[in-house]
């Protein structure tokens, strides 16, 4: 794709959609990522078609899109952070394709197909989900000319799938719902089955304003222990790679330290966010619009913010965390449009 700049022009015809936001970054995104799906001819057929299934599944293509805002914000180009979208691409198709495993969350239809290990079969899956990883890394080192920016998008890609973020946050979320739980969490627990009409408030609300809840409404020990835990699992599991996105983009264009912060921060919140959203979301959603199976988390006593909030306790704390994550964005100026837009769209997304 030759060297393009990346339109930083907000419309003015319209308040701006994620239409806007995402219409002229989608189809450079599916280029890219069709263009890295050729493989020599060491790679066996049957593998090659699960990774082609997988990567080119249809999806919203979030964290990709997040690279190349975040180099839009920060001034960059579509030759500079595409390296990055297709690499943080493939890390997340590889994470889909093992968590979906039956010895992982046993799902059966992701992104509204069969799972990979269905349409193939459970090794296939896991091979191609084996083999996704290293296509990411090897991606970056082939097409990111700099060497410095080289090894900083290979450390911050490593750093997010690795054991301390996204596979850890996978580990903890199993040994949550085999009940290998914290004693304060199991304790909570109990409480909320004794009363399951209790609402925990606004953890992350409460950090942001500084102020305690009221004497009514104030949390137990272990209400934080269950909301502190979910929390961690989600930041790690879920915020990691929007996390590495943000900050890949920026690292990419070679953004300021400022820029960079204010990125990241951003990130804590949306990526939250975004998994709030993806909890109600599977109370109150169908699945013909979410692509996948619905009810299951619920279904099998999961840790999730609808259940130890309430529905209008975790919609508040999605929202909370969204203007939050907006307001990030100042240092960016005008030029961050798009991730302004985006945050919206996590907030009020119905799959």
């Amino acid at each position: 794709m030759p060297a393009s700049p990346i339109d930083q022009t907000e419309p003015h015809d319209a308040e701006p959609t994620i239409d806007h936001a995402l219409g002229d970054l989608l189809p450079a995104i599916e280029q890219a990522l069709q263009q890295a799906c050729r493989f020599g001819r060491g790679c066996p057929d049957r593998l090659a078609d699960a990774i082609r299934y997988a990567l080119l599944a249809p999806g919203k293509r979030l964290r990709p899109a997040l690279v190349l805002m975040a180099a839009e914000a920060c001034g960059g180009s579509i030759d500079d952070a595409m390296p990055g979208a297709v690499a943080v691409e493939m890390v997340h198709a590889y994470s889909l394709i093992h968590d979906d495993l039956p010895a992982m969350d046993d799902d059966d239809l992701r992104r509204g197909r069969p799972t990979v290990h269905l349409e193939f079969d459970e090794a296939t899956a896991i091979l191609a989900g084996d083999a996704l990883q290293p296509l990411a890394f090897s991606h970056l080192c082939r097409n990111v000319a700099d060497p410095l920016r080289r090894a900083r998008a290979v450390e911050i890609l490593a750093a997010a799938a690795g054991p301390e973020q996204l596979v850890g946050g996978q580990a903890d979320d199993l040994a949550a719902e085999s009940g290998q739980l914290p004693d304060a969490v199991v304790a909570d627990l109990k409480q909320l089955a004794a009363d399951p009409k209790r609402q925990a408030t606004d953890l992350q609300q409460q950090a942001a304003v500084a102020n305690e809840p009221s004497e009514g409404n104030r949390r137990t020990p272990e209400q934080h222990a269950s909301l502190a835990f979910l929390e961690s699992i989600h930041r790690r599991k879920t915020g990691a790679l929007f996390s590495a996105s943000l900050q890949l983009g920026a690292a990419l264009c070679g953004a300021d330290e400022r820029q960079s912060r204010g990125l990241a921060a951003f990130a804590a919140d949306l990526g939250l966010a975004f998994q709030v959203v993806d909890d109600l979301l599977d109370h109150t959603a169908d699945e013909s619009s979410m692509g996948k199976r619905v009810g299951k988390d619920s279904g099998r006593g999961k840790l999730t913010y609808p259940r130890l909030m309430g529905l209008d306790q975790a919609q508040t704390f999605a929202s909370d965390l969204v203007r939050s994550a907006k307001s990030h964005l100042a240092v960016l100026g005008p030029s961050a449009w798009r991730l302004e837009r985006l945050a919206d769209y996590v907030l009020a997304r119905s799959h």
